[in-house]
């Protein structure tokens, strides 16, 4: 029989759940949780018909946001190997949503450019998610989403890649 002050091996069955609050508020986590879960969901759905995934997703939206980005941009600011990459990229040129070009400075360089498809689906895309968006916000009622926005600002942008790219594109802190 285990001493009362001994620790429960590793294995021990626990059946108490955690407690929503207490050392830690499992409200926002699973908050960020389940909003994530519908923000892609509505995106997955329409990646569905294409027979795409959230990479793809991820791809066509950086690409249309800046096009002419290189390889290694969207390897650094996605934080993906090229591997993974490849495999998706080359569906998504395929299929014509990208096109690859040679670069006019180092033809070793491959930029990458949406095309019109590749650029009507990322705003099908983009839509759908920020149709979830302002109904969120209108049934929170928030008329102003600058405390989100500083709030979101703050917990993306531990990475170097992220903190250029919103300096790049002008994401950063409301002036209210």
């Amino acid at each position: 029989m285990p001493l009362a002050d001994a620790p429960a091996p590793d294995d021990a069955i626990v059946e108490d759940a955690l407690p929503t609050r207490g050392e830690l508020d499992f409200r926002l986590i699973e908050l960020f949780f389940f909003a994530y879960r519908e923000f892609t969901g509505d995106a997955d759905s329409i990646l569905e018909r294409y027979g795409f995934g959230r990479a793809h997703h991820r791809i066509l939206h950086f690409v249309n946001r800046d096009p002419g980005m290189t390889i290694a941009e969207i390897l650094d600011l996605l934080e993906i190997t090229k591997q993974s990459l490849s495999r998706v990229l080359r569906q998504l040129i395929d299929d014509g949503f990208i096109a690859q070009v040679q670069g006019t400075d180092d033809r070793r360089q491959r930029r990458l450019y949406p095309t019109q498809k590749g650029r009507d689906l990322t705003l099908e895309l983009s839509r759908a998610q920020g149709r979830r968006i302002d109904a969120a916000f209108r049934a929170a009622a928030l008329d102003d989403p600058g405390l989100v926005n500083d709030f979101l600002l703050e917990m993306g942008a531990d990475r170097k890649a992220t903190r250029d790219w919103f300096a790049r594109k002008g994401i950063g802190r409301e002036n209210r």
